[in-house]
């Protein structure tokens, strides 16, 4: 409290801006963004759902460079990964892939860029670049987004050609641990009005920023991403067809996120320090096309055509012992494809706006993970287990939505989406080998398909094992909305949410644990408002009651054996407020503040009762909170300064909280987080083209765990915790042209 008490003295006291970049200042103001929640443009104070959009000088503004970091701006939102900024777990007002690590699982919280939907999870950590606003949709989202979606959606929207002259930008930047930064974007009409392109590029590249006391070992969190990205825009004769194609492509080559394991080794070292003598690897590539064809039919009709592909690979390369001796190492390893097509009609009328049509797309992931379990075969005789698996997703949905005005101040919303989802896992086998750390294997025992306990099942090279599953959802939402004389808008709801079934890949000791499991559902009510107020205040606030079934969540035993099971019941309720305000035309303010009960009705694991549990990475309490001061504004140049605090209150990272199954040797007390706040500060100066940036992130150098496993359960003499980075600081110079 201390630190908050302290970072509330500094925003009250002290100014700072928003990021200076090529937009104007009115694009800062994150009241007035123009979002695409229902599938058409519309001011976000008209749309009855609950959203937080954040242009790109607020991003930079509040010190988010990536997707992981988005949770110090988006109440009830919380982030977490085993993995550092790889492959984050998105968490929506308590929804979230609970602790589940598994690449092939889909992400209850839908990820879009511009518009396409991206399923495989380790496409979700990427740098944020040249964006023109991110929308984060809080609430399940089954009718205009679809399944998958029944904590909310995230859509990154990316900045593409205006068609009008040409502009562009470069930033190069310096910080600490070694780290250099560099951006840009270059945009140019080649036809006014007709035919630009855009092209855009991120760069960063720094040392490991949790030292590695291990002589010659790597440190941790070390960055090495490299992305790009261009954007065509074809519009013939400024007329009724409107094309956009767009290709990207990045890779990442940092090392893995720090861990705190094996205790004997943890003696003497600082929270930002570890001792591991095979400090591995992330190695990830993502690239992806896509056609965005719309073309205006009249003034009141729309068609809209968006096709993609994409795919990526991840070779994940994880000491998860935290030592100096080989315990546990893993190789996660998968490549990915996808495709989706969606075409859909608008229509919109005095009376009438709907929007309805079609959705199909398949994920392929193909996976082989090698695990070394140490002394597994006998004492010094290393070994582990290796896995392979193809896993096929189709999906296929119809959809329509429609607001009918009712009155000139009242609305009705009325939405429906019938999804099939069809599964495969196939080409599935798993053995027992012989080998140490990176040394050729040498199989012991079949261990999928094989039904008893690994070691039990002869090796045999020709053995498979497929399973299929299928699902059928009605997704749907009711609404309720009514705009007062002065403005404000006030709404009430109803929306059910799905997340398909899914395969439990973790089950690569044996076969009788490879299951699928029942899909998610979300019954959510839902009341809120927003507006403007006194000329200068916007507000929004909302309140919600979910009715969570099956949560889809890992229960990992001695063996070690992984299960994915069925949480039965969960009952889900909180709050929302944000607020801004311009108090000058040199002071400015943001704020939000989010409350959360999420707890488990029902749920068993191991024979364990776990009534009454809060779900993991569920906080209760998160605040937000910024100010923007213009210190200097005139002919020389403009300063700013902007500090920002996010708290989060204590949250679990396990289903277990700190309950331990009877018998077993968990110590799951370990696997939690004691409330924190952290905070940020900006300052920068503009001067003709030029802007002169300087940052802090994590100014009190807050020492935090992100996410943690029950290993001890499983057969480990520990638990695996992941601890936040420390503190980073650095500047950089930027030209506009």
């Amino acid at each position: 409290m201390r630190k908050i008490l302290i970072a509330s003295l500094l925003m009250a006291g002290t100014s700072l801006p928003t990021i200076a970049h090529a937009q104007d200042e009115a694009a800062s103001d994150d009241s007035a963004i123009v979002v695409t929640a229902q599938r058409r443009e519309q001011s976000i104070l008209e749309v009855p759902i609950a959203i937080s959009a954040l242009g790109g000088d607020s991003l930079a503004t509040k010190g988010i460079t990536n997707s992981a970091s988005l949770q110090s701006a988006v109440p009830n939102l919380q982030i977490s990964s085993p993995y550092g900024q790889t492959q984050p777990n998105f968490s929506l007002r308590g929804i979230s892939v609970a602790n589940e690590y598994n690449s092939n699982q889909a992400s209850p919280v839908g990820v879009y860029i511009d518009d396409v939907y991206l399923a495989n999870r380790t496409a979700h950590g990427m740098g944020l670049f040249d964006l023109d606003r991110v929308e984060v949709l809080r609430g399940p989202q089954g009718t205009l987004f679809g399944r998958n979606t029944t904590g909310g959606a995230i859509n990154f929207i990316t900045r593409g050609p205006s068609l009008s002259g040409a502009n562009g930008y470069f930033e190069a930047g310096y910080g600490n641990f070694n780290t250099f930064t560099a951006q840009g974007a270059a945009e140019a009409t080649l036809i006014e009005d007709a035919v630009g392109l855009r092209i855009a590029g991120n760069w960063a590249n720094g040392d490991g920023q949790v030292k590695n006391v291990y002589p010659g070992g790597q440190d941790a969190y070390s960055q090495d991403t490299l992305q790009g990205r261009a954007t065509l825009r074809i519009r013939p004769g400024n007329g009724p067809l409107d094309i956009k194609l767009k290709a990207y492509g990045g890779r990442d080559r940092g090392t893995q996120a720090a861990v705190h394991g094996f205790a004997p080794f943890r003696t003497g070292l600082g929270f930002f320090e570890t001792n591991e003598n095979r400090m591995g690897t992330n190695k990830t590539e993502a690239w992806g096309v896509s056609a965005n064809i719309s073309y205006e039919l009249s003034d009141k009709v729309t068609l809209t055509s968006i096709t993609s592909r994409d795919g990526g690979k991840q070779n994940l390369q994880q000491a998860a012992d935290g030592s100096p001796i080989d315990i546990l190492d893993i190789t996660w390893l998968s490549k990915y494809n996808q495709f989706s097509e969606e075409a859909r009609i608008n229509y919109s009328s005095d009376k009438i706006d709907l929007v309805g049509g079609f959705f199909y797309g398949w994920d392929k992931v193909v996976t082989d993970n090698r695990f070394n379990v140490g002394s597994i075969i006998a004492p010094g005789v290393d070994g582990g287990f290796f896995q392979h698996y193809d896993q096929l997703r189709k999906s296929t949905a119809l959809f329509a939505q429609g607001d009918f005005k009712l009155t000139d101040q009242l609305t009705l919303t009325l939405g429906a989406r019938y999804t099939w989802d069809r599964s495969e896992y196939r080409d599935g086998y798993a053995y027992l080998f012989m080998a140490g750390v990176g040394d050729p294997m040498v199989p012991l025992a079949s261990t999928v398909p094989c039904a008893t306990p690994a070691g039990t099942c002869a090796y045999d090279p020709t053995l498979r094992y497929a399973i299929k599953g299928k699902n059928n959802a009605l997704t749907g939402r009711v609404a309720l909305s009514y705009k007062t004389d002065g403005g404000t808008l006030l709404y009430a709801s109803y929306n059910r949410g799905y997340r398909a079934g899914a395969f439990n890949v973790g089950g690569y000791t044996s076969s009788a644990g490879i299951t699928y499991i029942d899909p998610e559902q979300v019954n959510a009510y839902e009341a809120g408002f927003k507006g403007r107020f006194l000329g200068m205040l916007t507000l929004s606030g909302a309140a919600f009651y979910y009715d969570y079934k099956n949560q889809q969540v890992q229960d990992t035993r001695a063996g070690p054996v992984s299960f994915l099971v069925n949480a039965p019941k969960s009952e889900v309720y909180g709050a929302e407020l944000e607020a801004s305000a311009k108090l000058s035309p040199m002071v400015s303010v943001n704020f939000a503040a989010g409350y959360l009960h999420a707890r488990y009705k029902k749920l068993t694991l191991q024979g364990t009762a776990l009534d009454g549990n809060s779900l993991p990475f569920a906080p209760e309490l998160t605040l937000q909170g910024g100010l923007d001061l213009t210190l200097l504004d005139n002919d020389t140049g403009k300063l700013k300064l902007s500090p920002s605090v996010s708290y989060f209150s204590k949250q679990f990272f396990s289903p277990f909280n700190t309950v331990n199954a009877v018998g077993s040797p968990q110590v799951n007390s370990e696997l939690q987080q004691g409330g924190y706040a952290k905070v940020n500060v900006t300052a920068s100066f503009e001067t003709g083209p030029f802007t002169f940036r300087a940052f802090v992130n994590n100014l009190f150098n807050e020492k935090t765990y992100v996410y943690g496993l029950d290993l001890r359960g499983a057969g480990f003499p520990y638990n695996y915790l992941v601890p936040s980075t420390p503190r980073t600081f650095g500047g950089s110079v930027r030209i506009a042209f």
